[in-house]
């Protein structure tokens, strides 16, 4: 009888690998831990019948000792799983003083290493090992920074970037717990991440001292009741999404320095949806995250017009001229 636990990894993988053709490639990100073996194993068991070649990416980021040895060997169980694997090592160092410190760097540099390494296959899609723990910590990280609810619906079970490339996580249905026990039953032995435990993470706080006190005082689920509440934040992001598009088409005009908002259109519109607009814009052509009181003081343009002068935002500035809102460069500003 096939074990329960390994039964439902490959299960997952299974309808997360659904609509992907057959005979292409697929990569998956294998750190060595529990939750990106379980998954590189059953990808594997899976494209068997489905003419599909799984290739592994593990990512060396430098940062602990004898790092180099933990991804061989990472590699060396994934070519037994009949897995073509490959190990790169980043960068991290330069990016460590950005915004969310280390973790963030670390993410940043692994994910466009696996960019890289996907678009050198030829990869249709690229399999992360997220669980429903990871939702659930994500969103409670995304409550104490007062996130909105694009960030509280938390990480998608499969997205498609500019490039057609497909994000995977096929186990954000399931707790971490079970991902270890697909591995014994397999007789693999994950690597245990010593940054999992190291409290100098927020991400490490959360899961060790949070989550269990929740659970100790409100009771058993928080953890699925989390998640649950991203699912149903992200498909309220997702139809809004959509009203997004379908409004700025009529809204949204190119101007000679940047790009301009019908001042009128953003009045008559929700202030959820007119705040979207606006977050949506600024980060469109100019590649940057208003935070909440930038929105608001640019919103103030089209329903509290008073004569305000520019507002200063990241890579850029918004002023109203007439009708319309322009926003503008810093490098087109300072060139006129």
């Amino acid at each position: 009888m096939l074990d329960p636990a390994l039964a439902a990894v490959r299960l997952a993988v299974r309808t997360s690998l659904a609509d992907v053709p057959d005979g292409s490639v697929v990569l998956v990100a294998l750190s060595g831990g529990a939750d990106s073996l379980a998954l590189a194993a059953a990808a594997a068991h899976e494209a068997r019948t489905r003419g599909i070649r799984i290739g592994s990416v593990t990512i060396d980021h430098g940062l602990q000792d004898g790092s180099d040895a933990v991804a061989l060997a990472a590699a060396k169980q994934a070519a037994a799983l009949g897995i073509d694997p490959i190990v790169v090592r980043v960068e991290v160092g330069k990016d460590v003083n950005a915004a969310g410190g280390l973790e963030a760097a670390a993410r940043s540099a692994r994910y466009r290493a696996l960019r890289d390494a996907a678009s050198d296959a030829r990869a249709a899609a690229v399999l992360l090992g997220h669980t429903l723990d990871d939702q659930a910590e994500t969103v409670l990280l995304g409550l104490a920074r007062g996130a909105g609810a694009t960030s509280l619906a938390g990480m998608s079970p499969a997205r498609q970037d500019e490039n057609g490339l497909r994000w995977l996580r096929p186990l954000l249905g399931l707790r971490r717990r079970t991902t270890r026990d697909a591995c014994t039953a397999q007789g693999l032995a994950p690597w245990d991440d010593p940054h999992n435990v190291d409290d100098r993470f927020s991400r490490v706080r959360v899961r060790e001292r949070i989550l269990p006190v929740l659970e100790s005082e409100l009771g058993p689920g928080i953890a699925e009741a989390l998640a649950r509440t991203a699912e149903q934040l992200r498909e309220d992001s997702e139809a809004f999404a959509e009203m997004i598009d379908e409004t700025i088409e009529d809204i949204v005009e190119h101007s000679e320095a940047g790009i301009a908002v019908s001042a009128a259109a953003l009045a008559a519109n929700p202030p959820a949806l007119r705040n979207r607009i606006i977050r949506h814009v600024v980060q469109s052509e100019f590649g940057v995250a208003l935070t909440r009181v930038q929105t608001l003081e640019v919103a103030r343009l089209a329903i509290d017009w008073a004569g305000q002068g520019p507002i200063d935002l990241p890579s850029c500035s918004a002023a109203r001229r007439g009708g319309l809102i322009h926003f503008t460069a810093r490098d087109q500003q300072r060139a006129t």
